[in-house]
């Protein structure tokens, strides 16, 4: 690849605009999916079968994504990771829009799958972009600005099931009309942020060599998957050491994203969504803001927390941000008083800036520059992969264990983040330019 120009700081900033959109959609699916269950007669549950689409497509797509953009030069589409950028955009536009006029918990599932397609067809070369146009000394800011702009979108997406409900009363079909203003506000800032990236940002061309050896590959409905298990086989020892975090970090941000808006409704309202659906809906509406909360705290933070990467380490910045988030979800479901949820959850707002960028630091001069696309989805396996698990084990665990109780879901994700912040201390993060050999 070419030599890689020294971006400012706005050129980073216009690069990952894109990301704004793409986490505006998640914060939607994160704080109103959930919710919009409830309304439709979900039990608690059910909750996390319905969720499946989430890690499922998570697994197949973003790896598959990766791997077909590191072959990929398309330059009257973009070139290699732009393309997706846009294909993704426009699934998750659609979903968006049509979401709010699901009738029937199966067909709010099916758009689920098609939103969360989008996403993580739009999402995956978003990570591969970063190294593409930064080098080194920049990649630290350009994966803390997509923890920024995870933190704003997700931040307007909860702000919206606050304000929205106070503008849009009453109900439209079988959801309140709020939803409607919320998805279709996510199905413009999804489109139009990527463009803007994509408008804006070029993409540096391969070389004569890499061009070369791209057109010399023959491409089928195979590659991808042989890429992959290549990538897996070959795949260094820090990356199966950052699996282990992640085993117990994305657990328990599943069961978070589950079950807050039910958690505060118990614990600060005492009712649920069977009880009197009236309350429920301000348990919700406080839930958006809540996490809402968390977000600002996460754009806040994230080029903070870059520079304290730069200054000490990744390792030690992310262990550090995931005790202080999981403190927070331990004391969360014991609070009886509203005001106080937003103390708690600062702690997880400073760690999901840490989740969102940090990480990747660890990894990337482990990585050879060719494979970047099909590494960034085997890392985002290891996120959706215990996601999976959650969706397939924590309906029992909840059940048979915590009383259907999602406050003590809540506290048991806690003790998952504990777990992970442990297992960071055992990466062996070594400072060095080399990379792996390509196979």
């Amino acid at each position: 690849m070419s030599f890689k120009p020294t971006l400012s700081f706005w050129q980073i900033i216009n690069m990952n605009v894109g990301f704004f959109g793409i986490q505006y959609s998640f914060g939607l699916q994160q704080s109103a999916v959930n919710p919009i269950y409830d309304f439709l007669g979900a039990s608690p549950d059910q909750l996390p079968l319905l969720n499946l689409a989430g890690p499922l497509t998570g697994l197949l797509i973003q790896p598959i994504i990766g791997a077909l953009s590191d072959k990929t030069w398309l330059p009257k589409f973009g070139g290699r990771r732009k393309p997706y950028f846009l294909i993704g955009a426009l699934l998750c536009s659609l979903a968006l829009f049509l979401f709010p006029f699901s009738s029937s918990l199966w067909m709010a599932a099916g758009l689920l799958w098609i939103l969360d397609a989008g996403n993580n067809t739009a999402m995956e070369p978003y990570r591969a972009f970063i190294v593409d146009k930064l080098d080194d000394s920049q990649q630290a800011m350009g994966f803390q600005a997509q923890s920024f702009f995870t933190g704003f979108g997700q931040t307007l997406a909860n702000i919206s099931l606050f304000i929205f409900p106070l503008i849009f009363i009453g109900t439209t079909g079988k959801l309140p009309t709020w939803v409607f203003a919320s998805f279709f506000l996510g199905a413009v800032c999804s489109v139009g942020s990527v463009w803007w990236s994509s408008h804006t940002t070029k993409e540096i061309p391969p070389s004569e060599a890499e061009l070369q050896g791209m057109q010399s590959e023959k491409i089928n409905i195979a590659t991808p998957f042989i890429d992959i298990l290549k990538a897996i086989k070959h795949m260094p020892k820090v990356m199966w050491q950052l699996a282990l975090v992640y085993l117990f970090q994305w657990y328990a941000l599943f069961c978070y994203w589950q079950n807050s808006s039910k958690s505060i409704a118990l614990s600060i309202w005492n009712t649920t969504p069977k009880q009197n659906s009236k309350l429920y809906e301000e348990a919700v509406a406080w839930t958006g803001l809540v996490n809402g909360w968390y977000n600002i705290v996460t754009f806040l933070v994230a080029f903070y927390l870059a520079y304290l990467a730069r200054k000490y380490s990744p390792k030690q910045v992310h262990f550090i941000c995931l005790v202080l988030a999981a403190i927070g979800f331990l004391l969360f479901p014991h609070i009886q008083n509203k005001y106080l949820l937003f103390p708690a959850i600062t702690g997880f707002g400073i760690g999901w800036a840490s989740m969102m960028g940090i990480p990747y630091l660890m990894v990337i001069s482990n990585i050879p520059k060719e494979r970047y696309g099909v590494y960034m989805g085997i890392i985002n396996m290891m996120i959706v992969i215990p996601m999976f698990i959650q969706t397939l084990t924590f309906g029992y665990i909840l059940k048979h264990f915590l009383n259907n109780d999602p406050r003590q879901a809540i506290t048991f994700a806690g003790s998952l983040l504990m777990l992970a912040a442990v297992c960071t201390l055992f990466i062996n993060v070594k400072k060095s330019n080399k990379t792996i050999e390509s196979e």
